[in-house]
């Protein structure tokens, strides 16, 4: 298949198969067993640029293709399939978003830092009564004043106690269900916002896999991703990227 890869995609192959040969291999036993997140491994992918691959380079990223991010999540995952999934969800879960439906504000306020590897993504909308129905989801965002108040809990979040920025769906108006979902960019450090529950797992075990829960969670009006009551096609579309890895 590599006759299909161009010189570039063939580069990024052979680089991050030798990095994850190297670096990844010999540790990867050890972190499922002992459900470690691999932060020391993280940062050394941050340095090759894999955080944010296939984003532009003037808002942090590398630049290239899906190929070529789809080559980097394959390979890393032959070797880890947890550090695999830490990066994918990283990138295609939290950092798509934004870049997709993001203003130029947002895109430049949190994409660097986030395809740098300074700050960890997570995407929440599974929640304990609702999965891939995201009308029947609970969690639900009042405006008042200049900020919107979250209440709810999300459930199997990937990468949930890591994370510094969480791309929250919430109910703007409850009665629409998807027709009024919302999309928020939501900081760990927001009044209100809490990790949970961590789950128990057969495997990837290297990756933190919690709740999320926003009690009176206090998310600025500027946090609002896309236009209040679409959230839904910001779930669609992220969910289709998302796959890919």
């Amino acid at each position: 298949m590599d006759y299909l890869l161009t010189e570039e995609q063939n580069m990024m192959k052979d680089m991050v198969s030798k990095f994850a040969k190297e670096e990844i291999g010999p540790v990867a036993r050890e972190l499922q067993e002992k459900g470690e997140f691999p932060k020391e491994i993280v940062q050394k992918i941050s340095e090759l640029g894999l955080m944010g691959v296939a984003y532009p380079e003037e808002y942090g990223g590398a630049g290239m293709d899906y190929v070529s991010y789809m080559i980097a999540i394959e390979e890393i995952s032959r070797y880890c399939g947890s550090t695999g999934v830490i990066v994918s969800a990283h990138s295609s879960l939290a950092v798509d978003p934004i870049f997709r439906f993001g203003n130029e504000e947002q895109k430049k306020k949190y994409m660097p830092d986030m395809c740098s590897g300074q700050r960890i993504g997570c995407y929440a909308l599974t929640e304990p009564g609702s999965g891939s129905d995201a009308g029947a989801a609970r969690t639900v965002a009042k405006l008042e004043g200049d900020k919107y108040i979250i209440n709810g809990t999300k459930h199997f979040i990937t990468n949930g106690e890591e994370a510094d920025i969480c791309i929250v769906f919430a109910l703007t108006e409850p009665a629409k269900k998807t027709r009024g979902l919302s999309a928020f960019i939501v900081e760990k450090g927001m009044p209100g916002y809490s990790v949970g529950k961590h789950e128990h797992k057969l495997g990837i075990n290297s990756t933190s896999t919690t709740e999320i829960i926003l009690e009176d969670c206090e998310v600025p009006k500027e946090n609002l991703l896309g236009q209040e009551n679409k959230g839904f096609k910001v779930a669609m579309v992220t969910l289709d990227g998302g796959r890919l890895g």
